[in-house]
């Protein structure tokens, strides 16, 4: 009689074991969990170059010149012209590098583009105006927020350059820290 027991109570764990796993899958799909950043590349497979075109909503990983990646994003919600003061939703226009990452992003994963650079602080003070800051390429927002943003079809950042979750991840590891950045009008 025990053998029928324990048959019993394995399929239970089995059972328990596989909603936990579709739990975990939906939560991690979704993005709606942070989950560990992935680990970098191989540093010759990394990007050199990250270029960012606001017209095509393209940004592209380069290394040696050729394309590594290209992505489709989502830019400021008033991404014409370059970004002049804090608030006006414009993304940056120009070279600048990646200074800085945060697993811990509101946004999935992010990565801290350098604006704004000495150039666009003297231009933000002769308009009397904060140049703004904290722009980053990131994944879309952690939480139920996400389904929400229209993604990747409408701009919907502050001025940031976005990304899917799943995206964002390879992104991460292909970038590291201090890689240009470019972004064309």
């Amino acid at each position: 009689m025990a053998a029928p027991c324990a048959r019993g109570q394995g399929r239970s764990i089995v059972r328990a074991m596989t909603w936990r796993q579709l739990v975990a899958g939906f939560w991690h799909q979704f993005g709606l969990g942070r989950g560990n950043p992935p680990e970098p590349a191989a540093p010759e497979q990394q990007a050199d170059l990250v270029e960012v075109h606001k017209a095509g909503r393209r940004l592209e990983l380069r290394r040696e010149g050729r394309v590594l990646k290209t992505y489709r994003v989502a830019l400021g919600f008033a991404p014409e012209r370059h970004k002049e003061r804090e608030g006006d939703g414009r993304t940056p226009e120009g070279a600048y590098v990646i200074d800085a990452r945060n697993p811990k992003s509101s946004f999935h994963l992010s990565l801290r583009v350098s604006y704004p650079d000495e150039r666009d602080k003297a231009h933000a003070a002769s308009l009397g105006v904060s140049p703004g800051g904290d722009i980053y390429i990131h994944g879309q927002p952690n939480g139920p927020r996400k389904f929400l943003v229209g993604h990747p079809v409408k701009d919907w950042t502050t001025g940031c350059v976005a990304v899917a979750d799943a995206e964002m991840r390879e992104i991460w590891s292909l970038v590291p820290t201090g890689v240009r950045v470019v972004i064309h009008p």
